[in-house]
């Protein structure tokens, strides 16, 4: 997916997300402690388990940056956008 496509299912998500190369999305969490970004990627680690859609995952203290694409195609479809989507929910 490219283009248009990218931009329209962007600007369905949060604010934060970041359209990168085309490729992939990305967005960084903070928290008030490293306790509470734990909490956070326990939590979006256990929505993509569900999902069978495996994100890369940084955790530091007091913050935690999601990427997502899709690693069989290597680029984005929608199912990233739909994982974002259900980790802003947390």
């Amino acid at each position: 997916m490219k283009g248009d496509r990218l931009k329209l299912l962007l600007g369905q998500l949060k604010l934060g997300w970041k359209l990168i190369n085309q490729h992939h999305i990305e967005k960084e969490f903070t928290f008030k402690d490293f306790k509470q970004a734990l909490a956070f990627t326990n939590k979006a680690a256990l929505i993509a388990e569900k999902e069978a859609h495996h994100p890369d995952i940084y955790l530091a203290w007091g913050k935690v940056k999601i990427t997502l694409w899709t690693h069989k195609i290597d680029g984005l479809t929608e199912s990233d956008f739909i994982l974002a989507a259900k980790i802003d929910k947390i």
